[in-house]
């Protein structure tokens, strides 16, 4: 400042007014000058907050706004998982010497021990005593079992058990699903768990057939999926059956029906009807299919047709069939639903029973039931009996025979005599809500008419309730196939349509 004076002041003489005026601009300049458009001004934005580091790599908002927090996943060490995708092809001398065996037999066991121990030694591996039984546990998992999920394939409690990717597992308990603590190495370590459950099967699981239904040796039934389709990673969806077969009364003691629908069921079998199992998923219509089934009297030569086995019938007549993939590479040597229902026609079957119409077999399914195969039995997906009615009409028609919709209709009316709906409710249990006669054609509609209701208390509105803790009631409805059971002197429960039966209960 000093010396930009002395060039103002021309030295050391006093400064004029001019210059004074100079001095002042100089130590306190005006304040900046307004712009024209202020709204042009580029504004910065004030910083983002930055969120709290999640609890884990999955975190999800609940029902209720609620954070969901995974439970600890329960991995396998960096090492032991390394050498358990390096090991396991070489222990095996063929990729199907170890199917069909347990993990839970001690010979079995024994024999992975024993070449593990050996491969370690010729291999030079060195591992702490911690290292070694992890690592043998794993092996045993893998080459025994079901690798990561053997624990809960394992468990009688648990009823279904669903792989979405290495880090997503659920399982079903007592209707309820759980995440699980335990995950898989990798998509590769899920990989080695599939083929292990087709491999038995003769079931090609790759990049051309990246769709496989298949089955335990329990007889669980088991669906898979790999990527691209699967964009999480290799899916695997088991639905565990009981080990011991259930009978309707251990329905009764569930709450799934009544004794008097239980005996109402029986005499529907014995009089040789058509039934149609509805519901949703894992609603328990094969559960359900299962139980009626066995009423179906021993002298009786059954049919049995499925995707993968899980009908187990007690009668020793039984014939069971099971849709066949082709062979690897080609088209050919392939069965499905629909060849096995014509095929079955020539096996001079008593019943037929189908465990699940999904496509054009359907239109099979009706004209076996309208040719002198009375008494058959099927499921199909839907939430009620009016759609089950909507969902054959569409599956017949895939059949490609071109018919018009009022043949399907007919057809129908006159193959099927009841419908019953199953459905999980929502506290988790599973049970009959709806059992509904078809009645006929009025025009060109299929009449229905609903025979038992599932309501809960409070309820009064005409389709069932999905609460728990209600009952199968009937609706005060005779079927029209009543006389049927007085042909056959079928005796069954007074009152059991709601005050208009006259039956006596001997059966």
């Amino acid at each position: 400042m000093g010396s930009r004076l002395s060039r103002l002041t021309g030295g050391n003489k006093p400064p004029d007014d001019k210059q004074i005026k100079m001095l002042d601009e100089l130590r306190d300049p005006s304040p900046e000058p307004v712009l024209a458009e202020p709204e042009a001004r580029m504004v910065p934005e004030p910083p983002k907050a930055v969120d709290a580091p999640p609890k884990s790599k999955y975190t999800y908002l609940a029902e209720g706004g609620e954070e969901y927090v995974p439970p600890p996943k329960r991995r396998t060490t960096p090492k032991i998982a390394k050498l358990r995708a390096q090991l396991r092809p070489k222990l095996v001398a063929a990729a199907d010497e170890f199917d069909g065996l347990s993990s839970s037999d001690p010979e079995h066991r024994k024999m992975v021990k024993t070449r593990l121990q050996t491969l370690l030694q010729r291999s030079n591996i060195q591992l702490t005593q911690d290292e070694y039984n992890e690592l043998e546990e794993a092996m045993i998992k893998d080459l025994l079992g079901f690798g990561a999920i053997d624990p809960l394939v394992l468990d009688k409690s648990v009823s279904e058990i669903m792989v979405n990717g290495p880090e997503i597992i659920f399982a079903e308990r007592k209707g309820r699903l759980q995440e699980t603590e335990i995950v898989f190495d990798d998509d590769d370590h899920i990989q080695w768990t599939a083929h292990r459950i087709v491999r038995p099967m003769q079931r090609d699981f790759s990049r051309r057939n990246p769709m496989v239904d298949a089955r335990l040796p329990d007889g669980s039934r088991v669906h898979l999926i790999m990527p691209p389709s699967a964009l999480c990673g290799t899916t695997i969806t088991i639905r565990k059956f009981p080990e011991k077969r259930l009978t309707w009364q251990d329905l009764v003691s569930f709450g799934s029906l009544t004794e008097e629908v239980a005996m109402f069921l029986k005499a529907c079998v014995r009089i040789r009807l058509n039934i149609v199992v509805s519901g949703g998923t894992g609603s328990g219509k094969t559960t359900l299919l299962n139980v009626i089934s066995s009423f179906i009297p021993e002298d009786e030569r059954v049919v049995t047709i499925e995707d993968s086995a899980e009908l187990q019938l007690s009668q020793r007549h039984v014939v069971r069939l099971e849709t066949c993939p082709p062979m690897q590479g080609t088209k050919e040597g392939q069965l499905v639903i629909r060849d096995l229902v014509k095929g079955s026609l020539r096996m001079r079957p008593d019943r037929v029973v189908v465990g699940e119409i999904r496509d054009g077999a359907a239109l099979d399914m009706l004209q076996a039931m309208n040719t002198g195969h009375d008494g058959s039995l099927t499921t199909v997906h839907s939430n009620s009996p009016r759609d089950a009615v909507a969902r054959l009409e569409t599956l017949a028609m895939m059949a490609g025979m071109d018919l018009p919709v009022e043949i399907v209709r007919t057809q129908i009316a006159s193959a099927v005599d009841l419908f019953i709906q199953v459905a999980r409710l929502k506290d988790g249990s599973r049970k009959i809500i709806q059992i509904t006669e078809v009645q006929g054609m009025e025009g060109q509609q299929i009449t229905l008419q609903d025979i038992f209701l599932y309501k809960t208390p409070g309820h009064t509105g005409v389709q069932p309730s999905h609460e728990g803790g209600g009952q199968l009631e009937p609706t005060g409805l005779r079927p029209n196939f009543y006389t049927r059971f007085e042909e056959q002197k079928i005796e069954l429960p007074r009152g059991l349509f709601g005050g208009m039966g006259s039956f006596n209960r001997r059966q």
